[in-house]
């Protein structure tokens, strides 16, 4: 069975949310909250801003779901706002320049056991400036193309790719190492 964003909306619960039933919309709720809730965390920072996004997406769900047409699955759909609804977050909250990626703050290497390196690598990620760190996990992790990006943001295919690469070179900065080369084709072009 699949978690997060991946589960399966049954039809029948879709079409009573739809019609306004609020024990369907509820398990709607239960079903997704925590993915819209972590996504939101991941790429603020922040639980008090994470929880914010995630209750103005159900908000936004609630308003829209009569007009979701299903070309998507629901949980694609759920992920995009809950993505739009944290770019509007940082957009909102903006305190750096275009150079964002440039005031990462300096940190030591990782070691230690695996969850000392899960630790230091949410340590690192949290230096990110929030630009930074939505597009690196947006693209790495939730996987939406360079266009999508640049869309998401108001800017071109170049940007997303720009800031990616800036944040990648930052973060092998900041671990003293170099990031691999990825030589894999970028979805956006195949």
């Amino acid at each position: 069975m699949s978690n997060g964003f991946g589960q399966e909306l049954d039809a029948l619960t879709l079409e009573r949310a739809r019609r306004g039933d609020v024990r369907a919309f509820e398990a709607i709720y239960r079903m997704y909250a925590r993915a819209c809730y972590t996504l939101a965390l991941r790429i603020l920072g922040d639980a008090g801003a994470a929880e914010d996004v995630m209750q103005e997406v159900f908000l936004r769900v609630l308003s829209m779901l009569r007009g979701f047409r299903g070309d998507a699955p629901f949980g694609a759909w759920l992920k995009r706002l809950t993505a739009n609804a944290t770019i509007d977050v940082i957009r909102r909250n903006r305190r750096f320049d275009g150079d964002d990626a440039a005031l990462i703050l300096e940190t030591t290497a990782a070691g230690g056991t695996d969850g000392e390196l899960a630790a230091d690598a949410w340590s690192l990620l949290q230096r990110l400036p929030p630009r930074a760190r939505a597009v690196l996990l947006l693209h790495e992790v939730e996987g939406y193309t360079h266009r999508e990006l640049g869309a998401l943001f108001g800017q071109s295919e170049s940007y997303s790719k720009s800031i990616l690469a800036r944040t990648l070179k930052q973060l092998g900065d900041m671990m003293g190492t170099k990031p691999a080369h990825r030589t894999t084709v970028d979805d956006d072009h195949a």
